[in-house]
């Protein structure tokens, strides 16, 4: 057991802590291929279900193009008859003035004002996010590999400053680990993103940022951090079950299901940090899953 300033004490030895996280990485280096082979294959349903919405708005863009045309030609119609009438009333009108021995004025003729009708275009900007649809889950899936990447990061870093005591060795190599992993899931979603040519998220665009970020400065032991950082493990596992639950593209269920396994693991080491014994769920449960509404773009 390794103890570090303030009292905090490892409840496992250093030498699990290390297996465990050695078994982490394995996982995760076998789940790599999987987890970018269904990011791409997302990405290009992404780009397939595009093009067909183009297509369906250039069509309907053409078809409300002829029904203009027809308007217009149906309004130019009237107005070259109207036209027409007026002319021959003209020429009536003139002649019966013109008559010899006419006492009386003719009936003067109706002036007509028919024109016809032109098709007017209005481009509105809504002001929407890019990010719609399964975009949306993926923006914010990494949005919170971002926020856990940056939340190791401001860890390691308060223990080099000596801000949490004495860190075991085991322990900073767990947190090294899981911030690469994190950078990996963070960097195939954003691969989906670019690829769907919508922005990449480079930061954390999520409400909760701040209040993460103060509670991650008010920690002064290794035992805290591992609990700020089970909270953000848990809701990564956990929305990704429920994005793999609800999203409609088969590349995005596939890329959800090949990560959360990985969350999982590292939430089970994060038990053993802090002394609980990760009793398995027969089922994963979503109540801490993250809501796109956390999104601030």
């Amino acid at each position: 057991m390794s103890t570090v300033n303030g009292g905090w004490e490892l409840p496992i030895s250093e030498g699990e802590l290390s297996r465990m996280t050695r078994d982490l990485d394995q996982a995760h280096r076998e789940y790599l291929p999987s987890m970018y082979a269904a990011a791409n294959d997302l990405s290009e349903q992404l780009r397939d279900s595009d093009a067909l919405a183009q297509a369906q708005a250039q069509a309907q863009e053409e078809r409300q193009r002829v029904a203009s045309r027809r308007r217009f030609l149906v309004g130019a119609g009237g107005a070259a008859a109207a036209l027409a009438l007026a002319a021959c009333s003209s020429s009536k009108s003139t002649k019966a003035a013109a008559a010899p021995g006419s006492t009386t004025g003719a009936a003067s003729s109706g002036s007509s004002g028919s024109s016809g009708t032109t098709p007017s275009t209005s481009a509105s900007s809504s002001g929407a996010s890019v990010y719609t649809g399964d975009l949306k889950v993926v923006a914010l899936a990494t949005a919170l590999e971002n926020q856990a990447v940056g939340a190791y990061t401001a860890a390691l870093a308060a223990a080099k400053a000596g801000k949490l005591g004495t860190v075991p060795p085991a322990v900073g190599t767990f947190a090294t680990t899981a911030m690469s992993q994190h950078a990996d899931h963070a960097k195939a979603w954003n691969a989906v993103l670019t690829g769907a040519n919508v922005p990449a998220i480079t930061g954390v665009p999520l409400s909760n940022q701040a209040a993460t970020l103060s509670a991650l400065g008010a920690v002064t032991d290794v035992g805290g951090v591992a609990k700020l950082a089970l909270q953000l493990e848990d809701q990564a596992a956990q929305t990704y079950l429920f994005a793999a639950a609800n999203v409609t593209s088969p590349g995005g269920i596939a890329t959800a299901a090949s990560i959360a396994p990985v969350e999982a693991m590292h939430a089970a080491i994060l038990n053993f940090v802090i002394g609980q014994y990760p009793v398995p769920d027969d089922f994963l449960s979503t109540t801490m899953a993250a809501s796109p509404t956390l999104l601030t773009v």
